[in-house]
């Protein structure tokens, strides 16, 4: 018979210690108390634990300098804030110093139980915890220190319930890094369900994410679940969220603080334990600024930032990248393998992606199907941008292609800031030095490039 699984409870109050005690006993888990910071780092030090639950004030400190202490010495213990209603300031600190999620006094016990579930699957996922290592090593491909640096993060975040925002540029491969924190975490046996914010009409947005009932609208011939409902228990991944209308992020942060969605016509709000990612190619920082980013959501997502680097900053990838990507066309096809020639491979090295990863696979899957003799070389890959080796005359405009030279002058002006304001993450201050032209300069052709 195996061991039970071990709770610290550490609260002054001692009706929330007996509450705690009793619900958990009842889970047939064993439960240990501490009143304050001393007693807790004593039980630490004496017992080995499988999460836990701490309230913010205590006597002798408060419950974030036990979350820091257990980071750096139980770093795979999962430990929960209990904090005062309202207090979600607090909670996020919490969040962000490491804590697997918070619950809120009074204490709801229904959701208590759900934390305690998901926190204690943590200390016991050995095929699922293994499956997913793997799948990291063969799908978060690179050697390179950038990529070294994702999967640890990928690793640590997965142990949390915190909302993370991962950024980065077009094809990066932003949904497949929500995927892997998701097969890693204690969510892995329930649904990942990505969304993008930018593909769904605003007017169908509400009943998509939240569901509808029949008859509540023209064509609601049948109750519909919405995405909050079908991500329950799971992960809901909002891919290009700044795409979303204003309208739509209130009812979205309403949804992500009370844990709980209403139904288009529906008279009553829905429980819903659900962990939110998301991502976006431009900088939500500036969409704040900017007005057309609440900013109160953007610190409910933005809990955790992770970038995921582009291709051209780990350029050292781009071979191990480039012989998956052939193999696995390979082995769909069952044709015969193929080769890259030198030149082709220095290419690919010398090329900026501006699609990053998913550009690269593009264009081998391509280059496939052309290539001659089972060897790809720099033609097949057709280039949209000339690489260095390739860059010459013919690429020169003559008087033929030009109708109007404003329009013309224009027309290249608008796509190097485009390229500069994507390759920055649309930060225009920094697309503005990586042109070398001032802030205010930036600004001015933005306005009257219509880019503003």
């Amino acid at each position: 018979m195996s061991a039970r699984q071990k709770i610290l409870i550490v609260d002054d109050e001692p009706d929330i210690r007996e509450l705690l005690e009793i619900t958990l006993g009842r889970l047939k888990l064993d439960t240990r108390s501490a009143r304050n910071v001393r007693e807790a780092r004593d039980w630490l030090s004496r017992e080995a634990f499988d999460l836990c639950l701490t309230d913010m004030r205590l006597p002798d400190g408060t419950g974030l300098e036990l979350v820091q202490h257990i980071q750096q010495r139980h770093a795979q213990l999962p430990v929960a804030m209990i904090t005062a209603f309202g207090s979600m300031d607090i909670a996020i600190q919490a969040l962000k110093a490491g804590a697997f999620d918070f619950l809120t006094k009074p204490v709801d016990l229904a959701r208590l139980r759900e934390l305690v579930a998901s926190a204690l699957r943590l200390s016991q996922p050995p095929a699922v915890a293994a499956a997913s290592e793997a799948g990291n090593g063969t799908r978060l491909l690179g050697q390179s220190a950038p990529m070294q640096s994702l999967r640890k993060q990928v690793d640590r975040l997965a142990r949390s319930q915190a909302p993370v925002y991962i950024s980065g540029e077009s094809g990066s491969g932003k949904e497949l890094v929500a995927r892997l924190i998701h097969e890693q975490g204690p969510r892995a046996d329930k649904s990942f369900v990505p969304v993008n914010c930018g593909a769904i009409p605003s007017e169908l947005m509400e009943s998509e994410f939240f569901g509808h009932k029949k008859g509540s609208f023209s064509g609601a011939v049948e109750d519909k679940p919405g995405l909050f409902q079908a991500a329950n228990g799971g992960t809901l991944f909002l891919d290009e969220v700044a795409d979303l209308p204003l309208p739509m992020q209130v009812k979205l942060l309403r949804a992500i603080q009370e844990k709980a969605v209403r139904s288009v016509g529906g008279q009553a709000e829905v429980v819903v334990d659900t962990r939110i990612l998301c991502a976006t190619h431009k900088d939500l920082a500036e969409e704040v600024a900017a007005g057309t980013f609440r900013q109160d959501l953007y610190y409910r997502l933005n809990v955790i930032e992770l970038q995921v680097p582009p291709l051209r900053e780990r350029r050292e990838d781009i071979p191990l990248i480039t012989a998956r990507v052939l193999e696995k066309l390979a082995e769909g096809s069952g044709l015969a393998p193929v080769t890259l020639s030198p030149a082709a491979a220095e290419a690919l090295k010398s090329y900026r992606f501006p699609g990053n990863v998913r550009e690269l696979e593009n264009m081998l899957e391509r280059a496939y199907t052309l290539c001659e003799d089972d060897i790809i070389d720099v033609g097949d890959l057709r280039f949209k941008q000339a690489t260095p080796q390739a860059a010459g005359g013919e690429g020169e405009p003559n008087l033929a292609q030009v109708e109007d030279l404003e329009d013309y002058l224009e027309g290249i002006e608008r796509k190097l800031i485009l390229q500069a304001l994507e390759e920055t993450r649309w930060n225009r201050t920094a697309a503005a030095q990586r042109l070398n032209m001032s802030f205010r300069s930036m600004r001015y052709r933005l306005k009257k490039l219509g880019l503003d």
